[in-house]
C-alpha cells in the first residue's frame, strides 16, 4: 500500500492544461506593487513548471521578461493566508500573506518558452516512488508513509512536488525495509514497479554539522542512464525541492540537474 502525496495532472485534457499552466507565489496583501512582485515570482515558476527546465530563470533574457511579467497573466486570484482570524490593530489587509494564483493561456507561455530555446514537457508526468534514508548522528531510518516521525518530511516532501506537477509516494511500512537498492537501474526499476509507481526516485539526507544543513543525495535511473545529484548545507524543504526540480530536468529531456 502507498501514501500518494501528489497526484497533479501532468494530462492533455483542458482541466489539465489549466492546472498546468498555472502557478502560485506568496504575497503579503494585495496592493499592486506586491502583485506585480508576485507576477515575476509566478512567471519563473510556470516556465520551469510547464518546460521541466529549471535553468530557465538564469537565463538573462529572463531580465526583460520579468518586467512585463503582468502583462502575460490572463488571470489571479488571492487566498487569504489568515483566513478566518482577526486583523491585528497595527495591522492592515495590506501586510496580510496570501497566496497569489496566476493562470496563464497555453499558447502565450509556449511561445515564452521558445523565445528562451525551450519546449513544453507534454508527457504525462510520471509517478515515483521515494526511498529515502535519513541520517542524523545515531539516528537512521528510511520514511514511510505512516511513522509519524516521518510527518514533516512527508508533507515537504508534497510541497516540493506540486510546483513541478509532480507525483510522489512513499513505500508501505512493510516494504520500507525490504529493499537493499543496488545502483544499477535494474534494481530501480525493480523497486519502482514493487512499490506501485513507475521510477524510484533514491535518495540520503545526512546532517552535517560542518555544512550547518543537511546533504542531500538522489539517485534516477531514466532515459538509458542513472543520473546523481546533491546538495549540501541545506534545510530539508530545499533538499527536497532540489530532489524534484533534479527528477523533473532530466525527465523532461533537459539534461542533467
Amino acid at each position: 500500500m502507498l501514501l500518494v502525496l501528489v497526484a497533479s495532472p501532468g494530462t492533455m485534457s483542458a482541466d489539465g492544461f489549466d492546472e498546468l499552466y498555472s502557478a502560485r507565489a506568496i504575497v503579503t496583501g494585495q496592493g499592486e506593487k506586491n502583485r506585480e512582485t508576485g507576477f515575476r515570482d509566478c512567471l519563473d515558476r510556470v516556465l520551469v513548471r510547464v518546460s521541466g527546465d529549471q535553468r530557465l530563470t538564469r537565463r538573462p533574457e529572463m531580465k526583460a521578461l520579468r518586467e512585463r511579467a503582468g502583462t502575460f497573466v490572463r488571470s489571479f486570484s488571492y487566498r487569504d493566508r489568515l483566513a478566518g482570524r482577526p486583523i491585528h490593530d497595527e495591522q492592515g489587509t495590506y501586510d496580510r500573506p496570501h497566496d497569489l494564483t496566476c493562470r496563464y493561456d497555453p499558447g502565450v507561455i509556449d511561445e515564452l518558452l521558445a523565445s528562451l530555446g525551450s519546449r513544453p514537457w507534454r508527457d504525462a508526468r510520471p509517478s515515483l516512488a521515494v526511498f529515502l534514508d535519513v541520517r542524523r548522528g545515531d539516528s537512521r531510518y528510511r520514511v514511510s508513509p505512516d511513522d509519524p516521525r516521518d510527518a514533516a518530511m512527508r508533507e515537504s516532501f508534497a510541497l516540493g512536488a506540486e510546483p513541478m506537477a509532480m507525483r510522489v509516494s512513499f513505500p508501505s511500512s512493510a516494504d520500507v525495509d525490504a529493499w537493499a537498492l543496488g545502483p544499477g537501474a535494474p534494481e530501480l526499476a525493480r523497486a519502482a514497479k514493487a512499490a506501485g509507481a513507475e521510477l524510484a526516485l533514491v535518495g540520503k539526507l545526512i546532517w552535517s554539522d560542518a555544512d550547518l544543513g543537511w546533504t542531500g543525495t538522489r539517485r534516477l535511473a531514466a532515459r538509458r542512464e542513472e543520473y546523481v545529484w546533491t546538495v549540501r548545507g541545506v534545510n530539508f524543504d530545499e533538499a527536497f525541492r532540489v530532489a524534484v526540480r533534479g527528477a523533473a530536468q532530466i525527465l523532461s529531456g533537459n539534461g542533467s540537474p
